[in-house]
């Protein structure tokens, strides 16, 4: 499937792949949360309904974002998994969560402390170990 981006853009390219509704979220819960089943995914707060938790999983595929494979040990059920691509993606998540602390924190009261999921630290060291960390979930995946 070729993609057709909206214009030469970068930031508008990347959008186009990531910008919609649930895609980023998809991959933040992969990377922070080591996501990694249909069911998985269905049980975020955020409550994303199956039908578009599918269309999003196949649309993140299609771009090479996320594989799809069997457990060694379970091949009746799929398993997601991010590509280097999608890892590649870390410093941008680690930014929006470091904005959004600052800028939103005010008018979402709900919004959890940064601090307690280490947050609070150098943001470059935080991403890399959020890529190192999901590397070895992959690893301890696959065997």
């Amino acid at each position: 499937m070729k993609n057709k981006f909206r214009s030469g853009c970068p930031i508008a390219s990347t959008l186009d792949i990531v910008g919609d509704k649930w895609s980023l979220l998809i991959v933040r819960d992969m990377l922070l949360q080591g996501k990694k089943m249909f069911k998985d995914f269905s049980i975020s707060p955020e409550g994303i309904v199956p039908g578009i938790l599918s269309s999003r999983l196949k649309w993140l595929e299609e771009n090479e974002l996320i594989t799809k494979q069997k457990l060694p040990d379970n091949q009746k059920e799929n398993i997601y998994l991010l590509t280097e691509k999608a890892i590649e993606l870390a410093p941008i998540i680690t930014e929006i969560i470091l904005w959004s602390d600052k800028n939103l924190r005010v008018q979402n009261v709900e919004m959890f402390s940064i601090a307690e999921v280490g947050f609070d630290q150098d943001k470059s060291k935080v991403t890399e170990g959020i890529q190192n960390n999901y590397r070895q979930i992959i690893r301890e995946t696959l065997g």
